[in-house]
């Protein structure tokens, strides 16, 4: 089960992760489980968790080292066995430094970490990933046997990718939509 916290506010955010009992709130008609809950026995992704509201921390810390939380208007604890996967592009620590993330939270999710380098930082994936989303915009629009000039390779190399993987996603989806069979330097936009 999977959750971009960006996305929604505190409240929201709240009801989402926890869900909640009938008649927690004005237009809580009927219970609703919580991610937590659906992802019992299971993962629970939790993407930009650099945006989670402090308060909403010490519930998801409660989650993680007794199992259980209490959903918005319940009186009783529910139990989850979860395992939690979080990503963000926040420098956490300094997070911390600033009162925004929670410490014991921090090194209660950092069991594992995997650093990712932003995009301009591993030329050498960018030609394969360019393929990879020519592919899948290929076959969205019904285009086949589309390909990179060499030109546009270069130039693709030679950008700074300041979106990151999602510029380049975007990138390839709008010279599939303008390109015939090669993808030109023309198909790419101006910057």
């Amino acid at each position: 089960v999977a959750i971009n916290c960006s996305a929604f506010t505190k409240d929201l955010l709240e009801g989402e992760l926890f869900g909640h009992k009938a008649g927690a709130y004005t237009n809580a008609l009927k219970d609703k489980k919580g991610l937590i809950e659906l992802a019992d026995e299971g993962t629970l992704f939790l993407d930009e968790i650099g945006e989670m509201n402090i308060e909403l921390q010490a519930k998801l810390l409660r989650v993680i080292e007794q199992g259980e939380f209490i959903k918005l208007g319940d009186e009783k604890t529910t139990k989850v066995n979860v395992r939690i996967i979080a990503a963000t592009n926040k420098d956490l620590k300094k997070a911390i430094e600033e009162g925004l993330f929670r410490e014991d939270l921090f090194y209660r999710l950092n069991v594992f970490t995997i650093n990712l380098p932003a995009l301009r930082e591993r030329k050498e994936d960018i030609a394969a990933l360019a393929q990879h989303f020519l592919d899948i915009s290929s076959a969205k629009e019904n285009k086949q046997f589309l390909k990179m000039g060499n030109d546009t390779l270069k130039l693709l190399n030679n950008y700074t990718w300041k979106g990151n993987i999602r510029e380049l996603r975007n990138v390839m989806e709008r010279a599939v939509i303008l390109a015939d069979d090669v993808i030109l330097p023309e198909h790419l936009p101006y910057e």
